[in-house]
């Protein structure tokens, strides 16, 4: 009974140009599934226990998500101008017209934004192995720079500093160790930025290695 009820509006769909399903379907589908696998991957496990910032969670996962599919469409209708109008558009809306990004930040948007589209667009000359190749490729390489090659961040924090009597080159030492007991940070290198005699304070940049950048100030919003 349902057949017989959905055999003639397939047809009649088809007669106006209207598919109901087509076998495209399941390509789609599990091009989502392993799309969706390693953008968690890349997200949730790679990006996040390292920045804790959430905020950045809500955003690759939507821009990952409408990347694929936008993509994805647009191979369907096989327009050339197409293709190259939506990938610029989805490079276009980074910015948002808010606050810069910071560099890890976009490179992990980079990242997100490449492997969703080449997962959408692999034609049938790619198998589901080199898709798994290049996608694990990105992951491990991730990983390695992560927590491999680069366990140690070097980030920086800005401080009001009132003993300027220290700011002077000779004193580089003192003022160093002056600030590591104030702070309790062990200081690879420090700038001295704005020295304000009225006030007899200068801002002071300090560099240390942190694993956890999170209130520093390369992750401020």
């Amino acid at each position: 009974m349902l057949l017989d009820f959905i055999l003639p509006l397939a047809k009649q769909n088809k007669d106006l140009g209207i598919q109901l399903f087509s076998e495209d379907a399941y390509v789609l589908l599990l091009r989502l599934l392993v799309n969706m696998t390693f953008l968690t991957i890349l997200i949730r496990y790679l990006y996040y226990p390292k920045t804790k910032r959430k905020d950045y969670l809500f955003t690759y996962y939507l821009i990952g998500t409408i990347t694929f599919f936008l993509c994805f469409g647009l191979k369907k209708l096989d327009i050339d101008t197409g293709m190259g109008l939506g990938l610029f558009a989805i490079f276009g809306i980074i910015r948002y017209r808010t606050d810069a990004i910071e560099i890890k930040e976009m490179t992990y948007l980079f990242l997100i934004i490449g492997v969703s589209v080449v997962n959408s667009l692999a034609s049938n000359n790619i198998s589901i192995a080199e898709m798994a190749i290049i996608n694990l490729t990105v992951v491990l390489l991730t990983y390695g720079l992560e927590n491999l090659w680069l366990v140690k961040h070097e980030t920086r924090k800005t401080i009001n500093y009132e003993r300027i009597d220290l700011i002077t080159p000779e004193k580089y030492d003192i003022m160093k160790a002056d600030i590591e007991k104030r702070t309790g940070i062990t200081i690879n290198r420090f700038e001295i930025g704005k020295i304000d005699f009225l006030t007899d304070t200068a801002q002071v940049r300090v560099f240390y290695f942190a694993d956890d950048q999170s209130f520093s100030d390369y992750s401020a919003s």
